[in-house]
């Protein structure tokens, strides 16, 4: 029999849930449940148990790994947990999360929602491995509750490879933000002008792009700043070594400034937020920066083109050219600074439309409504 109260929460990183869904947890905590993570070890199990109250269930989980023996060993830890605990409903976030628990969760019988975030490697990538994970993805979705996106063309992407049938969707503003956590602040007034790319160190985010674009830029303005946020040691089979970036530093293309718990003083230094991304859900850097008054310059990538309002909130630029984003870079160095604060002003009303925190935590609490009335299963 399955526990009313509680509700899990499955992530291939504790780093996740703490940073992208703190206002749920929080949410459902108010709302009287018992929450449980379900994630792997890392430094921030200590804050979404000390911090935020919750408990945690650590789980054998790497992203980028593709053993099938290792795999099927972390399948069958989180059934099993899954099973020990009961819970009455089931988030999950992230691309393996969203696959191993959901095939756990509809043999179990439990309720569950998917969160497609981002398309991950599998969509970005084609090979034979990559369409038996897309099969497996398409059978989990199909027995959840609900599906939520984070843009329409995702959904539609899904929709086409027959990942979702009759499933119910929702297209949500990314994770939601914190409007008063990321509070406006005027562009620096002192030169010199910086970009800051916020991300994980991977390939897939066009980190490349972004150094080879700066050493274009700096070759015509050398006191440009470019800072390089994130941390080493992703799981992800497109992940940047240390060595790569340590090169980048000495040679003084980019300050790299590690992994930050906190990167809103970092949004303040910066006149504009850069991401080129080779594809995103809805990416929260952006969003955070927006909130704080900053435009970013994105790849014309799906979840990066919904970021921003081109040309008003920020601008596209080809996706994996380094060329086209020195070009905007080049742009926005030479644009009025009246003209620049417009986009960031803009970028603020933006979130405060239409990316408010509280549209994502009323779409998860609707979620658990069945839940008390008798209809789950």
């Amino acid at each position: 029999m399955q526990d009313k109260d509680v509700v899990a929460l499955v992530s291939n990183t504790s780093w996740y849930l703490y940073n992208f869904r703190r206002g749920t947890i929080l949410a459902l905590r108010e709302a009287g449940y018992r929450v449980v993570a379900l994630a792997p070890m890392d430094e921030y199990v200590v804050k979404l148990v000390e911090e935020l109250g919750i408990e945690h269930l650590a789980l054998p989980m790497e992203g980028k790994s593709t053993r099938l023996v290792g795999e099927g060993k972390s399948l069958l830890a989180l059934a099993n947990t899954l099973r020990r605990l009961k819970p009455a409903f089931v988030f999950n976030f992230t691309v393996k999360a969203n696959i191993y628990s959901g095939l756990a969760c509809r043999a179990l019988g439990i309720a569950y929602a998917n969160n497609v975030s981002g398309l991950g490697t599998a969509f970005l990538h084609d090979s034979w491995l990559f369409r038996r994970v897309r099969s497996l993805y398409g059978l989990a979705n199909r027995g959840a509750r609900r599906v939520f996106f984070q843009n329409d063309e995702d959904q539609a992407l899904f929709q086409h490879y027959g990942l979702l049938r009759d499933t119910p969707t929702t297209v949500l503003p990314g994770s939601g933000m914190d409007t008063t956590r990321f509070a406006f602040s005027p562009l620096p007034a002192a030169p010199p002008f910086a970009f800051v790319m916020i991300a994980r160190l991977l390939g897939d985010k066009g980190v490349r792009e972004y150094v080879q674009a700066a050493e274009q830029v700096k070759a015509e303005y050398p006191e440009t700043r470019f800072m390089l946020i994130g941390p080493f040691g992703a799981s992800n089979r497109t992940a940047i070594t240390e060595a790569e970036v340590r090169q980048w530093q000495q040679a003084g293309v980019i300050d790299y400034l590690g992994e930050q718990t906190d990167v809103r003083p970092f949004i303040e230094q910066a006149q504009v937020l850069v991401l080129p991304s080779y594809r995103e859900g809805m990416p929260r850097t952006v969003l955070e920066a927006a909130a704080m008054g900053r435009p970013a310059i994105v790849s014309d990538v799906p979840g990066c083109r919904h970021a921003i309002e081109p040309e008003v909130t920020g601008w596209l630029c080809a996706v994996k050219s380094a060329d086209s984003l020195a070009r905007r870079m080049h742009a926005c160095i030479a644009m009025p600074a009246e003209q620049l604060q417009q986009a960031g002003s803009a970028a603020r009303e933006r979130i405060e439309a239409k990316f408010d925190e509280q549209i994502v935590i009323q779409a998860a609490l609707a979620c658990l409504s069945p839940v008390h009335d008798g209809t789950n299963t």
